[in-house]
């Protein structure tokens, strides 16, 4: 049986979950292991998935856009934190090839989106007292 690697997610520890338990969305399955890493662990008071936008600028497009990180989430301690998702090989800027193909300029497009995206999300943490954490699938194999 083939692994879907969209779904819907439906937590076992409903009362954890801020938002529509409903309509919990997961785009990859490393989203889909760390919502159930949320939802199992007893030192996480609460989880949310794409439940803040926090607005960036695009240099790439010189364009205002809006992010959505992929969870948000606060500790039994209190601690709290804006974490996204990412393969580790998005986290690098592209090897530049000997000629420029469409592929190499697209992730060359997404590089510098995510640099952007990262980069508010890191300030708009700061202006709220909590932390932004980028998680790869390095991090999420321990779960």
């Amino acid at each position: 049986m083939k692994q879907s690697y969209k779904g819907r997610f439906t937590p076992q520890n409903k009362s954890k979950y801020v938002g529509n338990v409903d309509n919990i969305i997961y785009r990859s399955l490393l989203e889909r292991r760390f919502m159930q890493y949320c939802d199992r662990n007893p030192n996480i008071q609460y989880w949310g998935s794409e439940e803040i936008i926090i607005p960036y600028y695009n240099p790439a497009d010189k364009k205002y856009h809006r992010y959505f990180p992929d969870f948000i989430l606060k500790t039994v301690k209190g601690e709290k934190f804006v974490v996204e998702i990412k393969p580790h090989r998005k986290l690098s800027p592209p090897s530049i090839p000997k000629r420029q193909s469409q592929r190499y300029l697209n992730e060359a497009f997404d590089y510098v989106r995510n640099k952007s995206k990262f980069s508010a999300a890191e300030k708009w943490c700061e202006d709220k007292g909590c932390k932004f954490v980028i998680m790869t699938e390095k991090h999420l194999n321990a779960y």
